[in-house]
């Protein structure tokens, strides 16, 4: 066989090593590229929150855990009460990685065995949103927090494709556990439903 022939072949074989080892290295790439670190996320949850929060860290470590790397989030400010039937209204601002953040509104009711009110800061963590209009729908999801002054709680939402992750701490004092849902919308409303 001429020399050609061997040098060909040699290459043929070195561009189909390099093409499956990138291969296994790629779809993390591109999901770099699409999603927030650990390091990330805790930099943006700080800077809402405060560095001294006690249990941020805790809290985003045990999401991270649970559903991995986010592709957006929300950070905002909401009020709730509840004495059995309850109502929560929030504004704040979605990030999505190399788009530009916007506004965004969230309402929504729940019962249960659920008293007291509370104002907090809210920082949602969103899994699968392949673009930011899938954010503005309704989002079940149980509630069971009980909140101190300066207390730190999470609960997951999903409507099944989609997965939430609202962290929240805030001044008040609200106890139980709910059903409900929030419906995420461009523009504020104060019809709950």
């Amino acid at each position: 066989m001429p020399k050609f022939s061997y040098r060909f072949l040699h290459f043929v074989s070195l561009a189909a090593v390099f093409l499956l080892v990138t291969s296994f290295y790629a779809p993390g790439a591109r999901a770099d590229e699409h999603t927030y670190s650990q390091n990330e996320i805790m930099a943006a949850a700080e800077n809402l929150f405060g560095a001294t929060t006690k249990g941020l860290a805790s809290v985003i470590e045990k999401v991270f855990q649970d559903l991995g790397q986010p592709n957006g989030y929300v950070t905002g400010d909401e009020i709730s009460g509840a004495f059995i039937v309850g109502l929560r209204y929030g504004r704040g601002q979605l990030y999505q990685k190399g788009k530009n953040k916007q506004p965004i509104f969230w309402q929504g009711p729940s019962v249960g065995f659920d008293f007291g009110g509370n104002a907090s800061k809210t920082f949602v963590l969103i899994y699968n949103m392949a673009s930011s209009d899938d954010m503005f729908r309704r989002f079940p999801g149980v509630d069971g927090s009980f909140y101190f002054v300066a207390g730190v709680g999470v609960n997951y939402q999903t409507d099944g494709v989609i997965t939430l992750a609202p962290i929240r701490t805030g001044v008040g004092l609200r106890a139980g556990a709910s059903l409900g849902y929030l419906h995420y919308t461009r523009e504020s409303s104060w019809f709950p439903l």
